[in-house]
């Protein structure tokens, strides 16, 4: 399997936008040649979390090149109802391509509360974040072109269900699409522990057709309170298996919390953390030469072109828990995939 090294990523580069908290990258060369960025974004007037539960948007940016910088170009998937199942927020975008045809998988909420309003108190315990989040389910939508339309449809590709370790929610999609339109699945999902959830599960699931029905694999793959937590992992196809990256939650799997992992399986069920590895950290060395030290690397992404990661992609934070203020920075952030040559001289330079 090829050997992934991250580079040094410019301070400009990757995606950000007045007003607003942008999250959950996503980039996919389009048919005119330039790169899309699918995004979630979250008005700055309300906080970043619990927010992304009941205000998120997935938005489309666009570039000339990988790493960027990005400009707003559309809304993607915007409110539509507290009737529809993705009707007040939509989140998670990772998109795929199926032929001529753009594939969409994303994590849509509704709820029946009024909105929060910029200013408001508003934290996890708001009835509005606990019933959005019960109803986080995994849908998908698709166009023929990269600028859209898009086609939404009247119910998730993966719901919940009762007595599973997915009775409660369904998200964060992970999808390989393979060319004859059948689907491997990772997602994240929590079940109904009396009134409230358990911790969080990773769990597979496959379909022969992306719009399903899909087959879940009856126990999860990683579940919380057995294993070192893992988080928001990003999937594909290596060698007649499969690799995986995904934020490292306590750091026992590659050494240091909340930088993201590198992992691979045979088959995409069993995983042998005992061989993963850090591909990055939240100490992020710019390209300027100076050193930061991040509050988030999150919802880790790559661009793969020919066969070849070129850029990674992070929804990054300068703070870490806590309420956002005005002054954090919330962004998409492009890190750059080392060449082969510039890995093995990086090499050298340690002997």
């Amino acid at each position: 399997m090829q050997d992934i090294r991250l580079g040094a990523p410019r301070r400009n580069a990757g995606f950000r936008m007045a007003g607003y908290w942008i999250w959950c990258p996503s980039v996919i060369k389009g048919e005119d040649g330039l790169y899309h960025m699918f995004a979630s974004r979250i008005p700055k007037a309300i906080p970043f979390h619990p927010g992304w539960m009941t205000d998120s948007e997935v938005v489309r940016a666009i570039s000339r090149t990988p790493d960027g910088p990005y400009e707003f170009a559309e809304t993607v998937l915007p409110r539509r109802g507290a009737e529809y199942w993705d009707g007040r927020s939509t989140h998670n975008p990772r998109i795929v391509r199926h032929g001529d045809l753009y594939v969409l998988f994303y994590t849509g909420i509704t709820h029946p509360f009024d909105d929060v309003r910029p200013g408001e108190p508003f934290s996890v315990c708001d009835p509005r974040c606990t019933v959005s989040r019960s109803n986080k389910r995994i849908g998908v939508a698709t166009a023929q072109s990269v600028h859209g339309p898009w086609t939404r449809y009247d119910a998730p590709v993966l719901p919940v269900k009762p007595g599973t370790f997915y009775s409660f929610l369904t998200s964060n999609a992970a999808p390989v699409l393979y060319a004859d339109g059948s689907v491997y699945l990772m997602f994240k999902s929590r079940r109904y522990v009396g009134h409230c959830c358990s911790q969080m599960f990773i769990g597979v699931a496959k379909a022969k057709h992306y719009l399903g029905p899909y087959e879940v694999a009856p126990e999860p793959i990683f579940d919380a309170t057995k294993d070192n937590e893992i988080e928001d992992p990003f999937v594909w196809p290596d060698n007649g298996g499969y690799r995986m990256i995904a934020k490292d939650m306590s750091g026992a799997h590659c050494g240091e919390a909340h930088a993201t992992l590198l992992a691979s399986s045979p088959d995409g069920m069993h995983w042998d953390m005992r061989e993963a590895r850090m591909l990055y950290s939240p100490r992020v060395a710019w390209a300027d030469g100076t050193v930061q030290e991040l509050g988030n690397i999150d919802r880790p992404s790559l661009l793969i072109e020919d066969g070849r990661p070129t850029t990674a992609f992070f929804a990054a934070s300068t703070y870490h828990f806590g309420v956002s203020r005005p002054d954090h920075e919330i962004w998409n952030m492009a890190v750059p995939v080392r060449r082969e040559n510039e890995a093995l001289a990086a090499h050298r330079c340690l002997f």
